[in-house]
């Protein structure tokens, strides 16, 4: 399974479509095997749910999202948990764990950027 963190740094971002780019971590048998990064192809409508399915990711994780890109991602099969924050290796392996569950939060205003999650 590959999980994407939509990440600043080390750190998961506030809003998926606009972050840095994409930590891609690889889990097999319930650790993660290894990880990359991808840097974010650039922030258009729909684009990214295919992006990512293309690269073979199940689950994507964000500090927010929009309603239609969650949408998006539902239609390409990727999971999506939002409302995570801090580092992107500690969210991951709290997923792995069982531990991470989606806040459903929606973004709704993109003025406010880098503050979806709060």
């Amino acid at each position: 399974m590959k999980i994407a963190v939509a990440s600043e740094g080390k750190c998961v971002s506030g809003h998926f479509g606009h972050c840095e780019g994409f930590t891609i971590y690889n889990v097999e048998e319930g650790k993660s095997v290894n990880k990359d990064f991808t840097k974010n192809p650039g922030h258009k409508p729909g684009f990214l749910p295919v992006f990512l399915k293309d690269l073979d990711v199940s689950v994507i994780i964000a500090g927010g999202m929009g309603e239609s890109a969650q949408h998006l991602f539902t239609e390409n099969e990727i999971e999506v948990v939002v409302g995570a924050e801090g580092s992107c290796d500690e969210v991951v392996q709290k997923y792995i764990n069982g531990e991470l569950k989606s806040t459903g939060s929606v973004c709704k205003e993109h003025e406010h950027e880098g503050h979806c999650n709060e």
